[in-house]
């Protein structure tokens, strides 16, 4: 079996206090705000891998249709012998790219839970006895501290996850994806694209109401956290198309007035009937749009795929 290395860049306590600021500055901002990465503790995740079953939830299925399609138009143009994939998770889409990767050496997940690098690593290196696994412990939307390994590499981000970030945000991330990137060395990218708004919000607002849940579920995690005394029931799962920045926005709407206590903050936190708290901006894209934002981050889009129906695209572009 080919070795297995682990690679922590994220201190010890680097969660709690990522969650204690991120908390701090979203609650007392206007509008208030959480980042979506906080629905994912274990009981999230599992929501989440629900939600990409759903009838109403088309990304995954149209991006793992590309990669089922495609992956060996994506392995001829990358020549990779490095994938190095950002927010792996369990690697399951990844597979598709590993099988069409003849002289894969190396894959380096990044992802900020070390049990699902383990887990991932454990069950790629049993089916693929010649590969090298290196994972890394790191927040991908920090600078991140690549380790050695044969080129071309190539870095994939996949599940729209991108769409997350604002404007700004996706800026500085693609510079900093860029400035790693040696000549060569390519960047996937999935982006989930513009469609007729009845599509976009019932993907983010099923009939189940397991995406309301999920949202939720942000709640009971800086509940158990920090000690806060969010009552769940007193708010409802929003889905919004914003048609002008052309992102979805998922919100928790207050059911009524009501004062939240965050006690390892000291925190009160008071919202009004009706007020907002915004837990997710998912952008949808453009080729046009993409090829810009690459563009401005030194990139070069060279490939463009789409599933059949057009709803989610995968990238490939290189540096220049």
């Amino acid at each position: 079996m080919s070795p297995f290395l682990l690679t922590r860049t994220l201190p010890a306590d680097a969660t709690d206090a990522a969650l204690r600021a991120d908390v701090l500055t979203g609650l007392t901002g206007n509008p208030k705000t959480l980042p979506p990465k906080w629905f994912y503790d274990a009981h999230g995740s599992d929501l989440f891998e629900e939600i990409t079953r759903l009838a109403e939830y088309y990304p995954t299925r149209c991006e793992r249709e590309i990669l089922i399609a495609r992956a060996g138009e994506i392995a001829a143009a990358s020549g990779a012998r490095t994938l190095i994939e950002l927010g792996s998770g369990s690697s399951d889409k990844t597979r598709h790219l590993l099988d069409a990767l003849p002289g894969l050496d190396t894959y380096v997940p990044v992802d900020v839970s070390e049990s699902a690098l383990a887990g991932a690593a454990e069950a790629l290196l049993a089916e693929r006895p010649g590969l090298s696994v290196h994972a890394l412990v790191a927040d991908f939307t920090r600078a991140l501290d690549l380790p050695d390994s044969p080129g071309p590499r190539l870095v994939v981000f996949l599940g729209g996850t991108l769409g997350n970030l604002l404007p700004g945000e996706r800026a500085g991330f693609l510079k900093s994806v860029a400035a790693r990137l040696a000549p060569g060395d390519g960047l996937l990218l999935g982006t989930d694209l513009v469609k007729d708004e009845a599509t976009l919000v019932t993907a983010y607002d099923d009939a189940a109401g397991v995406t309301a849940a999920f949202n939720k579920n942000v709640l009971t995690v800086v509940n158990r956290e920090l000690g806060a005394d969010f009552p769940p029931e007193d708010f409802d799962h929003v889905a919004l198309w914003d048609p002008d920045r052309e992102w979805i926005e998922m919100r928790l709407r207050a059911r009524r007035a009501l004062t939240v206590k965050i006690r390892e903050l000291d925190l009160l936190v008071q919202f009004e009937e009706g007020e907002d708290l915004r837990t997710e901006v998912s952008a949808k894209f453009r080729e046009e749009g993409v090829r810009g934002e690459l563009a401005a981050a030194g990139l070069r889009l060279d490939q463009w795929w789409t599933d059949e129906a057009g709803r989610f695209a995968l990238s490939l572009a290189t540096a220049h």
